[in-house]
């Protein structure tokens, strides 16, 4: 078995899921044969299997909408509750087992406000409907991913707002491309016509008409709207569906392929001799050096599922490349451009927005480099959130505490500056917003009771002395000693650029971003596979996660599991007395070991003692458990 390895692991969650689940495999299978453009008929068995299904509940249920229920009033309590075989039973009877067919339940409709005024329309399915999506989605996209261009960032795999204003940034800079054209499509969600979308995912090579079936009929689901009437959708997809980001880039990726075929990946480039840089990027300048030369108009795209922006050197080129896509998008795909938000902004003496940021150039001795600030919109936005919480701050909201407040308006605080640290002038931006919320909490806090305000408090964690130990602006509230985190308190950084040689489907690509569990995976699958007769969903799937977590070893000896039969699984809080299956209330455990935590008898004490001659550290962590079952402690 591999040894623990030592140093910072590299994770992401979606990898190691699918590892606990033994389909990392079938999902590199399915990206490498979609890269040799082969077709699928058999997707449903794979969608339908037990592994993939229990995959899917795994990465649903941390997720926090998926507390949200549907029009049956069910969330992701209700399956976890069941039997894992009950669960896959009963994926297996909605999708094919009954005589009518696959017929989701209405999805809810929620109306989201947006910053204008206006609203978003949500469309929340049913628990078990989430679930399927998921099923589906998990199969999809590998087979969608080795076909999708490089220039879409939105809702993939491995891909962020970081990389597509990083290739922003790029191409204004380093290509020049100064005229970009900005895209607004007329309510995209909404009005994707479904018999192309149908024919897009046939020429991707899937082929499983059974498949297609069910996509069609997720796609038509009966809308119940907030007055309890109904609406039967015949365009669109429905935002708050699994499934929809991934149908709204395989709508849109026909776009991708178009622009990019238009200059970037013209046939003329596979004339002349390419190279690869350190990102794994294609060099093609020799071809582009040679296209120069000719008449053809020279444009890149950079896209995030239906926000897009087209990039030209010339302001002609940006008008005509304009008036082609919006031609292009209403006779291909059958969606229409509003022509009031859509135009072309030379970034040379305007702001071009995107994503939240808006950005232009500016001389810099010979030569132009970008700069960028939250846009508009985003800093009203913000500043009216972070002013609504430090009045909460100030005058706690009914069943929630001060300290509760303050730490939703840290977290807050750090999530606006994650996202926009890569604006060049970030600091100069929420400098702004500093001083706004400072003054609520002054004078609110010293409205109450004096000046509350102090500069010293609670030690700070090794993550809170990074990012604000050095700050002079850090306050703290009396009493508690709590932080308030400083939101000008923050440091530009440049976005990086998405490595072309990241590939979550491909064992070469993922060793950039993920090491292997490191355990024993052949123990870990037989534990996933082996039955447990009246457990629930939950316990299986964190069973799993703390064999993980664990090392594939007992947390009271550290020795490792040989076979399914030397793995118990404790509850800290036994069920009896309101302990449940969540994931803090298990422990793994040798079988002798969990007989000790239990036993009350001095006799059978002495010989599991005898047995696993515990050193005093490990007799210190038992009788912990022992505690909480409220057993005496066994005496060192």
């Amino acid at each position: 078995m591999p040894e623990k390895k030592q140093g910072k692991l590299l994770c992401v969650d979606d990898l190691r899921h699918a590892e606990y689940y033994h389909m990392q495999n079938t999902f590199d299978d399915l990206y490498a044969r979609s890269l040799a453009n082969e077709t699928f008929t058999d997707l449903m068995d794979i969608i339908l299997s037990r592994e993939n299904i229990l995959l899917a509940y795994r990465n649903i249920k941390s997720n926090h909408g998926s507390r949200t229920p549907g029009t049956d009033k069910l969330d992701i309590r209700d399956i976890g509750r069941l039997q894992p075989d009950e669960v896959v039973g009963k994926v297996r009877y909605i999708v094919a087992g009954t005589p009518h067919g696959y017929r989701p339940k209405p999805v809810r409709r929620k109306d989201i406000p947006k910053p204008n005024g206006t609203t978003r329309p949500l469309g929340i399915p049913c628990i078990w409907d989430r679930l399927i999506q998921q099923c589906i989605k998990q199969v999809m996209e590998p087979i969608c991913e080795a076909k999708f261009s490089d220039n879409s960032y939105g809702f993939r795999p491995q891909r962020s707002v970081e990389h597509a204003i990083q290739s922003t940034y790029r191409l204004i800079q380093r290509s020049h491309l100064h005229y970009i054209v900005e895209f607004d499509i007329k309510g995209f969600f909404d009005n994707v016509n479904h018999a192309k979308l149908i024919r897009q995912i046939w020429a991707m090579g899937i082929h499983d008409t059974h498949l297609i079936y069910v996509v069609r009929k997720i796609l038509t689901a009966p809308i119940k709207m907030p007055d309890g009437s109904m609406e039967y959708p015949n365009k669109g997809t429905p935002q708050g569906g699994i499934i929809s980001p991934l149908l709204a880039n395989i709508v849109l990726n026909e776009l991708d392929h178009w622009v990019d075929s238009q200059w970037q990946k013209h046939p003329v480039t596979r004339k002349y001799s390419t190279r690869q840089n350190k990102a794994g990027c294609e060099i093609l300048s020799n071809g582009y050096t040679a296209m120069k030369l000719t008449n053809l108009k020279e444009m890149r795209i950079v896209r995030y599922a239906d926000d897009f922006r087209i990039f030209c050197r010339t302001k002609t080129d940006a008008e005509k490349a304009m008036i082609a896509i919006t031609q292009w998008l209403q006779e291909r795909l059958k969606l229409e451009v509003s022509p009031e938000k859509t135009r072309v902004v030379n970034v040379k003496r305007r702001y071009s927005e995107f994503l939240g940021f808006k950005i232009k150039t500016y001389p810099k001795g010979n030569k132009r480099v970008v700069k960028s600030h939250i846009c508009d919109k985003a800093l009203k936005k913000q500043k009216q959130r972070f002013i609504e919480q430090a009045k909460n701050v100030a005058k706690p909201r009914p069943g929630k505490e001060e300290i509760d407040e303050i730490k939703l308006y840290n977290s807050m605080v750090m999530g606006t500056q994650n996202y926009y640290k890569i604006a060049t002038m970030v600091a100069t931006d929420c400098d702004g917003l500093n001083r706004s919320v400072m003054t609520i909490f002054t004078n609110r806090l010293h409205r109450q009771r004096g000046s509350r305000l102090v500069r010293h408090g609670r030690k700070l964690t090794d993550i809170e002395y990074r990012l604000y130990g050095k700050s002079a602006s850090i306050r703290y509230l009396a009493g508690s000693g709590e932080p308030i985190y400083p939101i000008g308190y923050v440091q530009h950084k440049n976005p990086i650029a998405k490595r072309r040689t990241v590939n979550p489907y491909t064992p070469e690509g993922r060793k950039e971003i993920h090491d292997s569990l490191g355990i024993n995976l052949r123990l870990m699958w037989e534990l996933m596979r082996s039955p447990l007769h009246g457990k629930s969903a939950e316990f299986a799937d964190n069973r799993i996660s703390l064999f993980s977590a664990q090392w594939g070893k007992c947390a009271i000896t550290g020795k490792s599991f040989c076979s399914t039969s030397d793995i118990h699984c404790h509850h800290k809080t036994p069920k009896s007395k309101g302990g449940t299956d969540a994931y803090c209330n298990l422990v793994l455990v040798l079988e002798p070991v969990h007989k000790l935590i239990h036993a009350t008898e001095p006799s059978i004490i002495s010989k599991y003692l005898q047995i696993l001659d515990l050193s005093e550290k490990q007799l210190k962590k038992l009788n912990y458990l022992r505690t909480l079952l409220n057993i005496e402690k066994i005496a060192t």
